[in-house]
């Protein structure tokens, strides 16, 4: 399994221990989003991250949409099937979405691929971000509901 985790809130302010798990996370700015595989580590840095980030389980047709849309090469080049082609072992998107998603292989692997996804700010804004998702806000752990958000980002 594998999550999506996006910076909601902002930079001032930060206790020091909390910057630097979103600095060990990837995510430097608001909108960030990045994908981490689900172990006890990566759980205890979202749970120290927790009122700054939100995250879920990201399935694989809004990973390929994510990739396709939003996956940027190093020097800012949109990602392709051709690039895909030629620097891996995978025909399309939707492959390595499928793949990723089950953990087969990480983002990290694909070569001069960017490890953050810039979005875009949600569509309708946030819920609230000072309050938990269980409480009608956009902070911390929103299992499948995370695929929405993504879709209102991109």
């Amino acid at each position: 399994m594998v999550y999506a985790v996006i910076r909601v809130r902002g930079t001032v302010n930060v206790n020091p221990k909390i910057k630097k798990t979103l600095e060990l996370l990837r995510l430097s700015r608001t909108n960030h989003c990045s994908l981490i595989a689900e172990n006890d580590v990566s759980k205890g840095m979202l749970q120290i991250a927790k009122d700054y980030v939100t995250w879920g389980e990201v399935d694989s047709e809004t990973l390929a949409s994510l990739i396709e849309s939003r996956g940027m090469l190093v020097g800012d080049i949109p990602i392709t099937a051709d690039y895909l082609k030629d620097a891996t072992s995978y025909k399309d998107i939707s492959s390595l979405a499928e793949d990723i998603s089950k953990e087969k292989i990480s983002w990290k692997e694909i070569p001069e691929a960017k490890p953050v996804f810039r979005l875009h700010p949600p569509r309708k804004g946030y819920e609230g971000i000072k309050r938990s998702y269980k409480n009608k806000g956009a902070l911390g752990y929103r299992g499948a509901a995370i695929n929405v958000l993504i879709k209102k980002m991109l």
